[in-house]
């Protein structure tokens, strides 16, 4: 799984954000020749699964850990999703990609409330 490493490099950080960091640096250094759809999913939702464990510790309300949990799914959707699209479709992939985006931020945080108990079974 190719979000195995990644997972593993971030978990070693203690804050939020030097887990979030560590982990888009080590996707970075681990993919060389692009990605697939299958690919990207899964490290949309590793992502999210490491945030939400991060962010469940937090004094927040719920409402604000959702938001976070989203940004960071749609970051790493805007991070890597170009690569994913072979290059003459680019120009096309550049006209849909807020839209996709803006689904993958609310379709994160609807997916929240459904992988937060699978986050916190894995953690016990």
């Amino acid at each position: 799984m190719i979000s195995t490493e990644p997972l593993l490099v971030a978990s070693e950080q203690s804050s939020l954000y030097g887990k979030v960091v560590a982990y888009t640096e080590q996707i970075k250094r681990q993919i060389n020749d692009g990605l697939t759809v299958s690919e990207l999913t899964e490290l949309v939702v590793a992502g999210m699964r490491l945030t939400i464990s991060a962010v469940d510790e937090l004094e927040l309300a719920g409402s604000m850990k959702k938001q976070i949990v989203a940004d960071c799914a749609a970051q790493i959707f805007t991070e890597f999703s170009d690569l994913i699209v072979p290059a003459p479709l680019r120009p096309l992939w550049w006209l849909v990609k807020p839209a996709l985006r803006s689904l993958v931020h609310t379709a994160a945080a609807g997916a929240v409330e459904a992988i937060l108990p699978l986050v916190r079974e894995t953690e016990k």
